[in-house]
């Protein structure tokens, strides 16, 4: 098995970040490796800011002024990285999660804050490894579903219905 490193930084002091989210996004970095057939070490920079510096990075490198959950910066294009030269791992990127943000939606969504975590890690992984959704289609439905697949393998599963009533309709 490659050895992954992920590297971790809190970079705010609104929301603790226990000990067990940071296995969490180690075990879900690692976890989407796998699922993905990665074949090099790797290494990924995680980390974890407020809504306001988030929405800075966001206004900087996307043009939207606003706070959002989850950056991914690739380092790789079309598969092709750049590697340490002293560990041999390929360098992914960064992944910027907004700790207010997943709690947040953590409650908006009625799931716990490590479900919410391993969802935005899983697809900020998927965005180092050239994922895109942005454009829908079946490249969005892909990723969702790759995304599902990793935390459910982290027993983190879905825990709402794909049933709808008549109050719920699409």
């Amino acid at each position: 098995m490659n050895k992954n490193k992920v590297m971790i930084t809190n970079n705010q002091k609104e929301i603790k970040i226990p000990t067990g989210l940071r296995l969490l996004v180690r075990r879900c970095c690692n976890a989407v490796l796998l699922m993905e057939k990665f074949e090099f070490p790797a290494e990924i920079s995680v980390s974890f800011v407020n809504n306001e510096q988030i929405r800075e990075l966001n206004r900087e490198y996307r043009n939207k002024d606003m706070p959002t959950d989850v950056l991914s910066f690739p380092l790789g294009d079309d598969g092709v990285y750049d590697f340490n030269p002293e560990s041999g791992a390929a360098i992914l990127g960064d992944i910027v999660i907004s700790a207010e943000m997943a709690v947040e939606q953590a409650d908006r969504y009625g799931h716990d804050l490590q479900r919410e975590v391993g969802y935005l890690t899983a697809h900020s992984m998927l965005h180092l490894l050239g994922y895109d959704h942005e454009a829908g289609g079946i490249e969005a439905v892909r990723m969702r579903e790759k995304e599902e697949a990793v935390l459910v393998q982290l027993g983190l599963p879905r825990n709402a219905s794909y049933v709808f009533t008549d109050d719920n309709k699409l």
